[in-house]
C-alpha cells in the first residue's frame, strides 16, 4: 500500500496515518519558525522540492484522467453539456464568493484608522508582481488556453493548456471507436502508474509541510501577525462564513453532510494549509472523490476545470484586500466603485491561471484597473500574503470538491448511497496500489 491510499486499515498505528505525521511536522515547523527564525526561513527548499515534485504530475495525471474518461464515456455532446454546466456553477460561486468579501471586509473595516500615505511606500519589493500585470485579463486568458506547441503545455504545467489538449484527445479517441482502444488501455496503464508515483511522492508529505510551515513562521509570521492581525483575523472569518452560508447550503441541496465531506479530505486540507498549494493534493482529490461515488469523467473535467475558474477563496482574497488598501490609503470606495471592483474582479480573478503567485499578481491587476486605489499599496499586504493563502487555499479545496459532487449529482452521475456510505466511514475508499 502507498502513501496515496486514501482508506483507514484496521489496526493501523495512529502514529503511521498521514494527517497525524503532516500534523506533527506543522507543529515542529510552527515551534522552529518560533524559536530560531532564521533557521526556519532556510527551511524553504524542503516545502519548494515537494512542491515542485506533485507539479511535475499533474499534467500527465490530468491528460491520462480525462482522455480515459472522455473515451470510455463515448458522449461528445455529454462532455460539452458537464462542462456548461460546470462553468455556470463557477461563476454562481464564485460571484457570491466576491460579494461576501466584499461585505465582510465593509463590516470589519480592518484598514480603517491606518492613514498610510502611498507616497512612503517602498514599492521594490513588488516590483517583479507588478511587471506581470499587463498579460492579465479576459482576451489574454482566452489566448492562453491554447498552447503554442502540443508538448509546450506539458513542459510548462500549464492547468487549462493541458485540459485543452486531453478533451481534443480524448474526442479524438471516440471518433476512432475500436481503432483507438489500444490507445485507451495503454493510457489506462500509463494513469495507474503516475497515480503509483505519486504514492511514493506522498510519503514526503510531512517533510514538505514541516518546510513549508517553518519558512512562512520564520520569515513572516509573529511580525506580520502583531501588525495586520486584524485583517488577517478577519480574513480567516469570512472564509468561514463563506463556506458555512454559501457551500453549506449547496452540500444540503445534494444530500450530503459538508462537515463529514471536511473530515473526508482532511488530510487534503491540513497539506494545502502546510503548502499554501492545492495543487499539491490534486492527484488525490481525483482518487478521492471518484472512490465517494462521482463519476470518473466527471471528476476528471470538473477538478481541474475548478482550479483555474472555481477559485472562491482566491475570490474572498482579492475582494477584501483591495477594500482594505482603499480603506488604510484614505482612498474614497463607494458602492459604486464597489461595483465596478466586482465587474472587474469577475475578470482579472479568472486571468491568472497557471502564474506563480497567481492571488498577489490579480491584485495587483485589479489595483491598475480600477484606476483609484495606488498599485504600490500592495506592498501592504506582502508581508502576510502567504498566511492568508493559508486561508484561502483550503477554501479553494472545499470549494472545488463540493463543486464535484453538485455537478455529479446533476448530471446523475452521481452514486449517493456510496458517497453516504464513504463519508459516514461505513464503506472506506479502496486503496491504490
Amino acid at each position: 500500500m502507498t502513501a496515496l491510499s486514501v482508506d483507514k486499515p484496521s489496526g493501523r498505528a495512529w502514529w503511521k496515518e498521514l494527517w497525524i505525521q503532516v500534523l506533527i511536522a506543522m507543529a515542529a515547523g510552527i515551534a522552529l519558525g518560533i524559536v530560531s527564525p532564521e533557521t526556519g526561513a532556510k527551511m524553504q527548499p524542503f516545502g519548494d522540492a515537494f512542491i515542485k515534485a506533485i507539479r511535475m504530475l499533474i499534467a500527465p495525471i490530468i491528460f491520462c484522467t480525462v482522455v480515459h474518461g472522455i473515451a470510455h464515456m463515448a458522449d461528445m455532446a455529454r462532455v460539452g453539456r458537464v462542462a456548461v454546466k460546470a462553468i455556470v456553477y463557477f461563476e454562481i460561486m464564485t460571484t457570491i464568493a466576491l460579494i461576501i468579501g466584499l461585505i465582510a471586509v465593509n463590516l470589519l473595516k480592518p484598514g480603517v484608522g491606518m492613514n498610510i500615505d502611498p507616497a512612503s511606500i517602498n514599492a521594490s519589493a513588488i516590483e517583479p508582481y507588478v511587471k506581470q500585470t499587463g498579460a492579465i485579463g479576459f482576451v489574454p486568458f482566452l489566448m492562453n488556453i491554447v498552447p503554442a506547441t502540443f508538448i509546450g503545455a506539458f513542459a510548462e504545467g500549464n492547468i487549462l493548456q493541458v485540459l485543452f489538449i486531453s478533451v481534443l484527445c480524448g474526442f479524438a479517441l471516440v471518433q476512432l471507436g475500436k481503432h483507438g482502444a489500444p490507445l485507451v488501455h495503454l493510457i489506462d496503464i500509463a494513469a495507474k502508474m503516475v497515480f503509483a508515483v505519486v504514492g511514493f511522492v506522498m510519503w514526503a508529505a510531512p517533510i514538505g509541510a514541516f518546510g513549508a510551515i517553518a519558512f512562512t513562521v520564520g520569515k513572516f509570521g509573529v511580525g506580520s501577525l502583531a501588525s495586520l492581525g486584524k485583517l488577517l483575523g478577519g480574513f480567516y472569518l469570512t472564509c468561514v462564513m463563506f463556506i458555512v452560508v454559501a457551500l453549506g447550503p449547496v452540500a444540503r441541496l445534494c444530500g450530503f453532510s459538508l462537515v463529514k465531506l471536511i473530515r473526508y479530505i482532511w488530510e487534503e486540507l491540513l497539506i494545502c494549509i502546510a503548502t499554501t498549494s492545492s495543487e499539491t493534493v490534486l492527484p488525490r482529490m481525483l482518487i478521492k472523490l471518484e472512490k465517494a461515488g462521482c463519476e470518473k469523467s466527471v471528476v476528471g473535467l470538473v477538478i481541474p476545470t475548478g482550479y483555474s475558474f472555481n477559485l472562491d477563496g482566491t475570490c474572498l482574497y482579492l475582494a477584501a484586500a483591495t477594500v482594505f488598501l482603499a480603506q488604510a490609503t484614505n482612498t474614497p470606495f463607494g458602492l459604486a466603485e464597489q461595483i465596478e471592483l466586482l465587474l472587474i474582479l469577475l475578470v482579472t480573478s479568472k486571468g491568472a491561471a497557471g502564474i506563480a503567485g497567481a492571488a498577489f499578481v490579480v491584485l495587483a491587476a485589479t489595483l491598475s484597473a480600477t484606476g483609484t486605489i495606488p498599485v504600490t499599496s500592495v506592498a501592504l499586504v506582502l508581508g502576510i500574503h502567504r498566511l492568508m493563502s493559508q486561508g484561502l487555499t483550503p477554501t479553494n479545496l472545499i470549494g472545488n470538491a463540493v463543486a464535484t459532487i453538485a455537478i455529479a449529482k446533476w448530471e446523475g452521475a452521481l452514486d449517493g448511497d456510496r458517497l453516504r456510505r464513504v463519508l459516514d466511514g461505513e464503506e472506506q475508499a479502496a486503496a491504490m496500489a
